[in-house]
């Protein structure tokens, strides 16, 4: 009897951790799919295109430029790729910011609903005298 594979579902974390391993040098592309199982040939290929920051599809090795053309080629891709990880880290930021919004209304929410005190009072005057104030001679 033969045991057909069926696609699994992985999380967007787990693609992104997948992707930033492989980026970082930690894994090739057919060491990941081995260590985590995955049974397509292209799906890591399709999430290092998808989310990475590298262009995969264009992945080939550095020779020198034989003609300025070719040298300018070259450049316009390394600018794509650059408009690519800054677009990307912009939407990062973006997604923190907002997080950061929404954790704040639920500490608001939270101490208002149940009357107490998530946050310090963190006041820099404050701190530093009362430093000043527990020195004595």
């Amino acid at each position: 009897m033969v045991c057909k594979a069926y696609p699994k579902d992985y999380s967007l974390s787990f693609k992104l951790q997948l992707v930033e391993e492989i980026e970082q040098g930690h894994l090739t592309k057919s060491q990941a799919k081995t260590k985590y199982g995955i049974q397509g040939d292209s799906t890591v290929t399709k999430w290092l295109k998808k989310y990475g920051n590298f262009e995969w599809e264009h992945q080939k090795p550095r020779t020198m430029s034989s003609t300025p053309e070719q040298r300018i080629l070259e450049l316009e891709a390394k600018v794509k790729l650059l408009e690519k990880q800054k677009a990307r880290a912009e939407h990062l930021a973006e997604r923190a910011d907002k997080k950061v919004i929404i954790f704040d209304m639920l500490v608001d929410m939270a101490e208002k609903e149940y009357d107490i005190q998530i946050r310090k009072n963190y006041t820099p005057e404050l701190s530093t005298s009362t430093k000043k104030s527990t020195k004595k001679p």
